[in-house]
């Protein structure tokens, strides 16, 4: 396709394959500022639009294309949503609070300890819960039943928390340290940062699939 950095980062995360990766390694919010501009959001960041446009010109294909949902039933999407993105949250959260933990613990007195990091991830793992719940209890069923059109303000809400979510996931890069361990950091650490770093991955693309495509297929219904 014929790509231009006035493109959204939504439709250029839609529409390239593998773009998510080349958006967040440069930390542009694909999913909650989706609707920015590529060049919009390159100017409030200070980077370089045409080089990350050449980033996402040379991308070859890849098999994980979010833009073959376009088109697939919905009830078939929130399947995959709930088995793949819900599920691994499920797991993988408590993980990482515990982790956490015992790195604060363990290494409190380190100067790049990531102090606060357990109680915000426990906080992220309270309300991604919460929110997970609401919308396999009220409003996946909608969008599965064909009413998606009647969903507007249960989506405006889901939509609203996902904005809280991003912002999260900003505060965890902070209290994380650009989730860059310290030389000589022990496994339990840098298995925390890993995760951390996969953690978001999976929150953006998850996001990115609901708020870019779900959404907005379900109130066209």
């Amino acid at each position: 396709m014929s790509m231009k950095s006035s493109m959204s980062l939504g439709q250029l995360a839609l529409e390239v394959p593998g773009a998510t990766q080349v958006l967040r390694k440069h930390h542009l919010d694909f999913c909650c500022g989706g609707k920015l501009s590529l060049d919009e959001a390159c100017k409030s960041l200070n980077l370089n639009a045409s080089e990350i446009l050449s980033e996402l010109e040379a991308l070859e294909v890849s098999a994980d294309d979010h833009s073959r949902w376009a088109n697939k039933p919905l009830a078939e999407m929130v399947d995959h949503i709930v088995k793949f993105y819900h599920d691994r949250l499920r797991a993988m959260l408590p993980e990482l609070v515990f982790l956490a933990n015992k790195v604060e613990k363990v290494h409190a007195e380190h100067s790049v300890c990531p102090k606060g990091l357990a109680a915000k991830l426990q906080e992220i793992q309270d309300e991604l819960f919460d929110h997970m719940m609401k919308e396999e209890q009220i409003l996946f069923p909608l969008i599965k039943n064909g009413q998606g059109q009647h969903a507007y303000m249960p989506i405006k809400v889901m939509q609203e928390e996902h904005n809280w979510h991003g912002e999260s996931l900003k505060a965890l890069r902070t209290l994380a340290f650009e989730f860059n361990a310290p030389e000589g950091a022990c496994g339990t650490w840098r298995a925390l940062y890993k995760g951390l770093d996969q953690l978001e991955l999976e929150l953006m693309e998850h996001i990115h699939l609901e708020n870019n495509i779900l959404f907005i297929r379900a109130l066209q219904a």
